[in-house]
């Protein structure tokens, strides 16, 4: 997944053959989900004949649903059929042909992903693969990697723990001084903000910015995530969103999907799922901080 992992947990000693454990069950993550291992199970999805359906593992089909889920809910704006568009934009495993993409490119990609195309067997537990459609779960995954670790903690009997992969971070009982988790969510870069410091007791946090992979093209910058519904960047002066909930997968994906649909859209989504989400956003020359409803209440 190109990241880091890391644990910290209260327990006398250290159960025998953990770290093992979470390596070899990241290792069959990364073979099943991963989008920059040609190997993975996703890739060779990716490269499937059209028409074909694919018996796919449990995991594999549950993080594809919950995708689509909340595809249908965003009206595409999260869509996990954009792995054509992401390597159009040179933000996947290789460098990109021409920086922007030609509109004739953009157009190509467009038209072979779209969640729509994606069909589901839920009874069999299957995929369908229309035909040059690229799944890409960069936008999910990563968290449920990280509630698919808290499990296994939990299996060996630990209750109080902080798993962090790549940023994305759940919580889980006390440190060993009783008191939470405490994170700090870093304030974008050349803001006056200052970081905001969470606790997460039973909560996970996952946070989607524009200020970590980009590009520039003279005066205009390119940010990593993208707008399905145009095939671009995001350009609606969002500079960062972190939600919390207790499923960091969720967590991860709301992330994206109110970076994409901005502010108010954004914040709009928020509150019907009821989640915490912080919206920090560009108005001119500064930055600005955006609360949901249940975020706030959190800040009380």
């Amino acid at each position: 997944m190109g990241t880091t992992w890391s644990i910290q947990f209260v327990a006398q000693d250290a159960p025998a053959g953990l770290q093992g454990r979470v390596q070899a069950l990241l290792d069959v993550f990364v073979a099943e989900l991963s989008h920059w291992q040609d190997g993975s199970l996703l890739s060779r999805f990716n490269r499937a004949r059209e028409g074909s359906w694919h018996d796919v593992p449990s995991r594999f089909f549950h993080v594809v649903a919950a995708g689509l889920e909340l595809a249908r809910e965003t009206g595409g704006a999260f869509d996990p059929t954009i792995g054509a568009l992401v390597d159009l934009w040179g933000f996947g495993p290789r460098p990109a042909a021409a920086l922007p993409p030609p509109e004739t490119a953009i157009d190509a990609a467009r038209q072979n992903g779209g969640w729509q195309r994606l069909e589901a067997d839920p009874l069999a537990g299957r995929l369908r693969q229309p035909g040059g459609l690229q799944l890409d779960l960069s936008g999910i995954a990563k968290g449920l990697a990280v509630d698919e670790v808290a499990a296994l903690l939990e299996g060996f009997r630990l209750r109080s723990f902080l798993v962090e992969i790549g940023g994305e971070l759940l919580g889980r009982g006390l440190r060993a001084d009783g008191l939470p988790w405490w994170v700090d969510i870093e304030a974008p870069p050349a803001s006056a903000l200052l970081p905001t410091r969470i606790a997460l007791h039973g909560l996970a946090v996952a946070t989607s910015g524009d200020y970590r992979r980009y590009f520039e093209q003279g005066e205009q910058r390119f940010a990593h995530t993208l707008d399905p519904r145009t095939g671009r960047p995001v350009d609606n002066k969002i500079v960062s969103v972190t939600v919390l909930h207790e499923s960091c997968m969720i967590a991860d994906a709301l992330a994206t999907a109110i970076t994409v649909l901005g502010p108010e859209e954004g914040l709009a989504l928020a509150e019907r799922k009821g989640v915490a989400a912080l919206v920090t956003a560009k108005a001119g020359p500064i930055h600005v901080e955006m609360l949901s409803k249940a975020a706030a209440a959190m800040a009380e």
